[in-house]
């Protein structure tokens, strides 16, 4: 039985923003109704202990989804949730007494890249629900991207007032790590650079290539098509489906292993990664 670091079950593929960086999809939209959860993440879950509630869409949009952490719960999986953060003063209290949610990331660079008014507001819900997850032992990481200053798309162009409404929230000093800063205890900054999503309109790159795809993750969109990674938002690289397969099978077709023995020599097997911004992290 593979063993993975993770598993993606996008429980939704429908959000609440259109987010200038997201590439959205033209997938039907939809959620994922608790039962169909069950049945999916119980596939998952002889694989990893490791879950994160999304690949599309915008998470805390489930209405079913106190129903959904339950059985996630039941299954014991340690629950990762990403989210815009327009919508932690609904559904914080939910995340915060969940024993299943074990980390909370908050998109912070969705404000700016949906166009949003009122930053103020919005950052002061991040830290007051940052603030209760600590609390209750969660982590809860706010992520930003190129704090180095603003990108040549004009984006990134908020984070000097973002940072100055966190040094307010929580006064230095910080603890500076490799992949971010400690705020305050369970509470972290956390930023990368942004990259362009896969997209098999873009044109094509001729050079070596690795990724993480089936190698440490898996990803399942809403209708049980399993895909090699949470950025393949439109399913092109359909490996099978979850209702009709179980995943050892699924890994293990001859296609998920061109893929898997394919980055293992520099190779991207699969026309959407060599279009993948994304494998650029891993020269």
């Amino acid at each position: 039985m593979r063993q993975l670091k993770k598993a993606y079950l996008e429980i939704t593929n429908r959000c609440n923003l259109q987010c200038s960086f997201c590439p959205g999809t033209r997938r039907t939209p939809g959620f994922l109704p608790p039962e169909d959860f069950s049945r999916l993440a119980g596939r998952l879950r002889p694989h990893t202990e490791y879950l994160y509630l999304h690949l599309m869409g915008e998470p805390l949009l489930h209405p079913q989804l106190e129903d959904i952490l339950d059985r996630a719960g039941q299954l014991r999986f340690k629950v990762m949730i990403t989210t815009n953060g327009t919508l932690l003063d609904r559904q914080g209290p939910l995340l915060c007494a969940c024993p299943a949610v074990e980390k909370v990331s908050v998109s912070l660079h969705s404000f700016e890249g949906s166009g949003g008014n009122g930053l103020d507001g919005y950052l002061e819900q991040c830290v007051r629900f940052a603030r209760r997850a600590a609390d209750g032992g969660k982590r809860c990481a706010l992520r930003l991207w190129n704090l180095d200053g603003p990108d040549t798309s004009g984006m990134n162009r908020q984070n000097g007032a973002i940072l100055s409404a966190l040094e307010q929230a929580f006064p230095p000093p910080w603890k500076a790590g490799r992949r971010g800063t400690t705020l305050a205890p369970g509470i972290f900054l956390e930023w990368g650079q942004r990259f362009e999503w896969p997209d098999l309109a873009a044109p094509e790159e001729n050079r070596p290539s690795f990724c993480y795809g089936l190698r440490d993750q898996v990803g399942v969109l809403w209708d049980g098509t399993v895909v090699p990674c949470c950025l393949d938002h439109e399913g092109d690289i359909s490996l099978g489906n979850l209702y009709r397969q179980p995943l050892e099978d699924i890994l293990n077709t001859p296609r998920a292993r061109a893929i898997y023995n394919g980055f293992s020599q520099k190779t991207a097997s699969e026309p959407l990664c060599r279009r993948c911004g994304f494998t650029k992290r891993f020269r």
